[in-house]
């Protein structure tokens, strides 16, 4: 029995934790932390430019992890917090330093609450993945929400017209954006999407396209391809909302007809 223990207990000494994928994760951390730090400084395109390559190396470790077969409890728990720092709290630094401080208490409360519902949203996502369907996100992700900031501050600063109104728009995005991440809403997860298999031709040519019109003018037209992936979730929602009457509509005209056959069969001949 002894022997047994001390043999589990070198099994359990010798494990560790997969590289690659966490080195990933460890550079969208740093991407984040770098962000913090250009917020303070006043470097505003710095700090949004690092949190849309924090996102990047968000993508890629979880891919990468699935590709090599490296996925961990360990590799969850990191990414989910390196998220937290790199879309949560280093956006919120960013729009507060960016626009948000002339309000005073109600612009570091938006703030505030973005973090938490970001926060809220990596909760809920790690205890129900097992359990939902891995083609939708339940709520809009906090990398998406990060980028929609980042990339309007790049937006903003491209066109000076909008600087003066960008403390309004950015207290306002920030309160739909923490709704969104809270919310029910089902946002396409793109995991499917698997570049080694077959795709159609017209899938490589649009990717191709958008990449094209993105690095024309990167500043603007980045804000301008994101945007309708944050209303995409609204959207979906309406046209299902829209659906559901019709669908009811058709179960109770089904069931009372079948209840009249029933009726017909029982009553006298």
């Amino acid at each position: 029995m002894k022997q047994r223990r001390k043999k589990r207990d070198i099994n359990s000494s010798r494990k560790g934790i997969y590289i690659l994928p966490n080195l990933l994760t460890s550079a969208g951390l740093f991407g984040g932390f770098y962000s913090i730090i250009a917020s303070i400084q006043g470097k505003y395109e710095a700090a949004a430019i690092a949190i849309i390559i924090s996102a990047v190396f968000d993508c890629l470790d979880g891919r990468v992890a699935r590709f090599t077969k490296t996925t961990s409890s360990f590799g969850t728990e990191y990414d989910s917090l390196s998220d937290l720092v790199s879309f949560g709290v280093a956006p919120a630094i960013l729009a507060y330093m960016w626009a948000l401080e002339p309000f005073r208490r109600l612009g570091w409360l938006a703030a505030c609450l973005y973090v938490i519902c970001g926060a809220l949203r990596l909760a809920r996502f790690n205890v129900e993945k097992s359990t939902s369907d891995s083609s939708f996100f339940k709520g809009l992700p906090i990398p998406a929400a990060a980028i929609c900031i980042s990339s309007m501050v790049l937006f903003v600063s491209d066109i000076s017209s909008l600087s003066e109104i960008k403390h309004k728009i950015i207290i306002f995005m920030i309160y739909f954006l923490s709704f969104l991440m809270v919310s029910s809403l089902r946002y396409y997860s793109f995991k499917e999407f698997n570049l080694r298999n077959q795709n159609p031709f017209n899938v490589l040519v649009a990717i191709i396209l958008v990449c094209i019109v993105v690095a024309y003018r990167p500043n603007v037209l980045l804000f301008l391809v994101f945007i309708p992936y944050v209303f995409s979730g609204p959207i979906v929602s309406l046209f299902h909302f829209h659906e559901r009457p019709d669908a009811k509509g058709e179960t109770l005209i089904a069931s009372q007809h079948h209840g009249d056959k029933n009726n017909m069969g029982n009553g006298p001949d």
